[in-house]
């Protein structure tokens, strides 16, 4: 199969090509970048000598030649893309923001500042969280005009760590508090101060405090696991920062438990409870966790002795997790660790690639997670 990326030489799209040409159903690589037009991809990322020696064209010759387009542009950009996918029946696979909130343009437009330029588009997209709706790629792709709204990298991460504890009522009501912590990779290539070495090494930064775009597309995710999409019933306080690492995001989402799920105090009264009760209670909800990802190949629910962190998940499509509780019994702390530029990007892309073609899941993202 003939797969094409446009946006190819920006971080996310370079990790594409980078899985792609390793893709035991890909042939062939047709590559656009409308920065290095006419070059070749191994003279921008030499990482690819002797690997991938693909011309970059324009970004219409990989729409008329590829039976996959995967685009790596910014917002706004790739809607006219999709119109020509759909009207030729190439599947779309977009990373921006465009399709990731079917229908509710005022959400996307209050805060991505633009209106859709193709609303009829909707009818054709889905938002491509695999854990989440898998079937739905599934039908959409069957029919070939499918467009996916690969998700954000931040939501990634968050939605996976709270899925369970929505779906299986382990959740209480209550503001969901999710702190991330991502590489720098995460910002793009393009050069800026805050990204620049001097600036961001031996330091971690909170930025876009309470107003960050990945937020409404979290408080979305939380309210479609409980089945109760568009309603907005979960407060989301999400705070993301910046960590001085190339790779990786570490989210720590916080969850007031429901009371069946609460560790009672003991009988004197005392405001904490007896560690033994915490410990049996933190076993309970990750057998519970465990359970519920039990047949997902890319979620790894972590022994009591483990704790998620990004080493251990680079390179891969993995998202690891690890389940804990408050010294009181009552708060569910979960760590989430995923690569960014894998599961929070183009290896995430490759998976619901590999969903609409009915390609095993795993094609081409089985590569081992490298720890250093």
């Amino acid at each position: 199969m003939i797969a094409g990326i446009i946006g190819a030489t920006g971080y996310a799209g370079a990790e594409l090509v980078r899985l792609l040409a390793g893709h035991p159903n890909i042939e062939k690589l047709v590559l656009a970048s409308v920065s290095f037009e006419g070059d070749y991809i191994e003279r921008v990322y030499p990482n690819f000598l002797g690997r991938v020696q693909t011309p970059l064209v324009k970004p219409e010759a990989v729409v008329a030649e590829a039976e996959v387009v995967f685009a790596a542009l910014p917002n706004g950009v790739g809607e006219a893309f999709a119109k020509t996918c759909v009207e030729k029946g190439t599947p779309f696979i977009d990373f921006s923001a465009d399709f990731r909130f079917d229908d509710d343009e005022a959400t996307y437009t209050a805060w991505y500042g633009k209106p859709y330029v193709h609303p009829e588009l909707r009818k054709y997209s889905v938002y491509g969280l695999p854990e989440l709706n898998r079937s739905r790629i599934k039908a959409l792709g069957a029919s070939k005009t499918a467009i996916i709204g690969n998700p954000g990298c931040y939501p990634t991460g968050a939605s996976l760590a709270a899925y369970p504890a929505l779906v299986k009522g382990i959740a209480g009501p209550g503001t969901i508090i999710v702190d991330s912590a991502s590489g720098i990779t995460g910002g793009g290539r393009e050069p800026s101060r805050s990204f620049h070495y001097p600036e961001c090494a031996d330091s971690v930064t909170p930025y876009k405090v309470g107003a960050h775009r990945h937020t409404p597309e979290i408080s979305r995710n939380f309210d479609a696991m409980i089945g109760k999409p568009g309603q907005g019933i979960r407060q989301v306080i999400f705070t993301p920062h910046l960590a001085p690492m190339n790779r990786g995001i570490l989210s720590t989402v916080y969850i007031p438990l429901a009371e069946d799920w609460k560790v009672q105090t003991n009988r004197s009264g005392a405001p904490r409870p007896p560690v033994k009760e915490v410990s049996e209670k933190a076993a309970e909800i990750r057998s519970a966790y465990a359970d519920f990802y039990r047949n997902e190949p890319f979620v790894r629910v972590l022994p009591e002795d483990s704790i998620a962190a990004t080493n251990r998940v680079r390179q891969s499509n993995f998202c690891d997790i690890s389940t804990h509780l408050d010294q009181t019994g009552t708060t569910l702390i979960i760590a989430s660790a995923i690569d960014n530029m894998v599961k929070g990007a183009a290896g995430q892309a490759v998976q619901n690639m590999n969903v609409i073609f009915g390609f095993p899941e795993t094609a081409g993202l089985t590569s081992i997670p490298s720890s250093f």
